[in-house]
């Protein structure tokens, strides 16, 4: 009475053989296939989320402007490296 489920795409095997009915554990396995494909579409967001948010770490107290108003006038973007002579 026990099953076996392979997702051919992604190559995932899950088998079952908890219960005394071949319909409750292909039930079981199916739960817990979709748990594990759930788990791995999670973790590929998360992988593309990180490569998309990259190693910019802002904080608190973290300097994004100079400005300069003595003896000229001048302000700097830290950021892109932008001068403007009007603050």
């Amino acid at each position: 009475s026990a099953v076996r489920l392979t997702h051919i795409p992604t190559g995932i095997v899950v088998s079952c053989q908890n219960e005394k009915s071949q319909l409750q554990n292909k039930a079981s396995a199916m739960v817990v296939l979709k748990a594990k494909l759930l788990a791995r579409k999670k973790a590929e967001e998360a992988a593309l989320k990180k490569d998309l948010k990259g190693d910019v770490q802002a904080s608190w107290g973290d300097q994004m402007r100079n400005y300069v108003l003595n003896p000229y006038q001048v302000v700097k973007d830290l950021r892109t490296g932008h001068e403007s002579g009007n603050p």
